[in-house]
């Protein structure tokens, strides 16, 4: 059975995705960056704070579709500027600590809007 969980972004409808996908007990959650709820980007010029305000909107998607970030196996994150993957991957270290999924850190040439440092995908498992 496949669930798919919107978050009400305006780009959703546009470009054709759901914040996140569950199928069975593995949920999927795209590409999140740090854009606050009428679209403003939060933490401009940080990218820890970008980070961990993406994480956290990764973490409701997660509760949205049943799960919670303990379930989480696999990141995914793209940085504008490999250079500040000390403070991306303290953000990440912070969120996940206790869970230390698998994960991935690459830089890309741009992200959808200048403003943004750092975009993170997560895939979870749930286990009862």
């Amino acid at each position: 059975m496949r669930q798919n969980i919107p978050s009400g972004s305006p780009w959703e409808p546009v470009v054709g995705y759901s914040r996140a996908v569950r199928v069975g007990n593995q949920i999927f959650v795209s590409g999140t960056t740090a854009t606050d709820s009428q679209g403003e980007v939060v933490g401009r010029g940080d990218p820890y704070s970008q980070s961990l305000f993406s994480l956290k909107k990764i973490a409701s998607a997660l509760e949205s579709a049943g799960g919670s970030y303990r379930d989480v196996v696999r990141t995914r994150m793209y940085v504008v500027n490999i250079s500040d993957w000390e403070a991306i991957g303290r953000a990440h270290h912070d969120f996940f600590s206790e869970v230390l999924p698998a994960t991935t850190m690459v830089e890309v040439s741009r992200l959808i809007a200048p403003e943004l440092l750092v975009e993170i995908e997560a895939d979870a498992v749930v286990t009862d």
